[in-house]
């Protein structure tokens, strides 16, 4: 299983230290960590868009415990 960006903002953001700086950086990191999952998800749809039916199986699939 695959960790979400939103699972990795969480995790950080719960050990952090309340700094806004460093709260800053952590989620400039989910965000990127966001935007390559998009990317991803667009380049295997296209290419591949036979194994996956429709967004939620992807994401079931990619994502979540099976």
């Amino acid at each position: 299983m695959k960790q979400t960006a939103v699972d990795l903002l969480f995790t950080k953001l719960w050990e952090a230290p309340k700094d806004k700086f460093v709260w800053n950086s952590i989620l400039n990191e989910a965000k990127e960590m966001e935007q390559e999952q998009i990317r991803t998800a667009f380049i295997e749809g296209k290419y591949d868009n036979k194994k996956y039916v429709n967004s939620e199986t992807y994401y079931q699939e990619t994502y979540e415990e099976l």
